[in-house]
């Protein structure tokens, strides 16, 4: 006669427990969208895309400092400028900030939020 690990009862008990974990996996997988094909591959999934863009009119030096180009003493003569002079109307007023000449603007400027008067000169 062979000897079993398990009784016959405890091989009962192990094989509905197995069949329980199973159907909750099988029901997770459903859950997920496993049967409509929008499980995602991580390895294989698009880069998200997003853009960048900040308000110079409301930004502080800290988040302006983030710009290419730009580190804290130029975000801080920004703030400056914005506190002393009132709002930049067109991002051609940023060339009134000391250190802000056209190259400069040029590399960040892509990465501004339209101001007013921008906005009205691309609706033209």
């Amino acid at each position: 006669m062979r000897q079993t690990l398990l009784h016959h009862a405890d091989q009962a008990v192990l094989a509905v427990l197995t069949a329980i974990a199973a159907g909750l996996l099988f029901a997770w997988w459903l859950l997920a969208g496993g049967s409509a094909g929008e499980l995602v591959e991580i390895d294989r999934a698009r880069p998200l895309e997003y853009q960048f863009l900040v308000d110079v009119n409301s930004a502080g030096w800290p988040e302006l400092s983030q710009l290419p180009e730009i580190g804290p003493l130029l975000a801080r003569r920004i703030v400056d400028s914005r506190a002393q002079e009132g709002p930049f109307r067109q991002s051609a007023d940023l060339l009134r900030v000391p250190g802000i000449g056209q190259r400069k603007l040029a590399r960040f400027q892509r990465y501004l939020a339209p101001l007013p008067d921008d906005l009205q000169t691309a609706g033209r």
